[in-house]
């Protein structure tokens, strides 16, 4: 049964009619979801110009599917319109663009992280609401010739939180916090095109996960628990002792020391996944590999040639 290819793409005033591709990366390891669109260079023998009707920061929605039925895969904002090398391409990044914003120089002490989001957010829109499920405090913060996303990014570096927006809402949550939606089947024979996936023991895996603690002194300890050469896993823990913290860092490494598979597949647009939600691979020449694992990435292709979702796989959790 061929499908055929639909789009429905908006920036600012505008609904595109054309386009050559369309790219789309999330990840919750990064701080902003980004979108490519590019546009043919020559319409009817002429070049074609954007610049007068297209500007930074204009809204943009990206649906995407086939016969008419479109999933929203994208929403953000333009950041940019390139013509290099005798291509049209269109830069969007979510909303994490509108903390592209200088902030005030302060230094905070004893400042918990939701008020220190709050504190980000009040500057660049106070509409934004803070859904932080971490509980911890800085010392000392200094915000010195920074913008928002600048801090986001330290946050997410110290944290490796998964930090996204949902609407007018600023989420910073653990990865693996939460999985949302329904959990998405795929099977070797029938949706997945390609892969690199890579079945692996626990035993082969090398992982080593680092707890950070305050002690009661307001110094810092961490807790390391696994082997270097792999996987580097950190998490920072406020109000529990150093022998909670190695409890803590122990089942933290059994979650990623697992047998299951590693890497990533492709498959087509349908079904939906996005990062933060769950997939079950099926294989019925090997049904002892088949789990259920955490999606911590997504990269859509999209454009003549059909529709492409490529899904990375964090660890088993099923």
């Amino acid at each position: 049964m061929m499908l055929r290819m639909d789009f429905d793409i908006t920036i600012g005033r505008y609904r595109l009619k054309m386009i050559d591709s369309v790219k789309i990366k999330h990840s919750v390891e990064q701080l902003s979801d980004t979108a490519t669109i590019t546009l043919p260079a020559m319409v009817e023998g002429s070049a074609l110009k954007v610049e007068d009707k297209l500007t930074a920061g204009d809204e943009v929605t990206i649906n995407l599917g086939y016969d008419d039925d479109l999933k929203t895969e994208f929403k953000g904002y333009l950041k940019a319109i390139n013509t290099d090398a005798g291509n049209l391409t269109l830069e969007c990044e979510d909303a994490i663009y509108l903390f592209d914003r200088s902030l005030k120089d302060e230094e905070m002490t004893e400042i918990s992280l939701n008020a220190l989001l709050d504190k980000v957010c009040s500057q660049i829109d106070p509409s934004y609401n803070v859904e932080c499920a971490f509980d911890f405090t800085w010392e000392k913060f200094t915000i010195y010739r920074a913008t928002g996303c600048d801090v986001l990014q330290k946050i997410q570096e110290e944290t490796k939180a998964n930090i996204f927006f949902d609407g007018q809402t600023l989420h910073v949550q653990p990865q693996y916090a939460d999985v949302s939606g329904d959990t998405v089947v795929y099977d070797f024979t029938r949706n997945i095109e390609t892969s690199n996936l890579k079945y692996r023991k626990a035993s082969d895996r090398k992982v080593e996960v680092t707890i950070e603690i305050t002690n009661p002194d307001g110094t810092k300890k961490e807790i390391k628990h696994g082997s270097t050469g792999g996987r580097s896993v950190k998490r920072i823990v406020s109000g529990i002792s150093e022998s909670q913290a190695q409890n803590v860092a122990e089942n933290e490494f059994d979650m990623w020391c697992y047998d299951g598979y590693e890497g990533s597949f492709t498959g087509w647009l349908i079904p939906y996944v996005e990062p933060g939600s769950a997939v079950k691979l099926c294989d019925k020449d090997y049904e002892y590999k088949e789990g259920v694992y955490y999606v911590t990435g997504t990269e859509i292709d999209f454009s003549a040639n059909g529709g492409k979702r490529i899904v990375k796989l964090g660890r088993r959790i099923g």
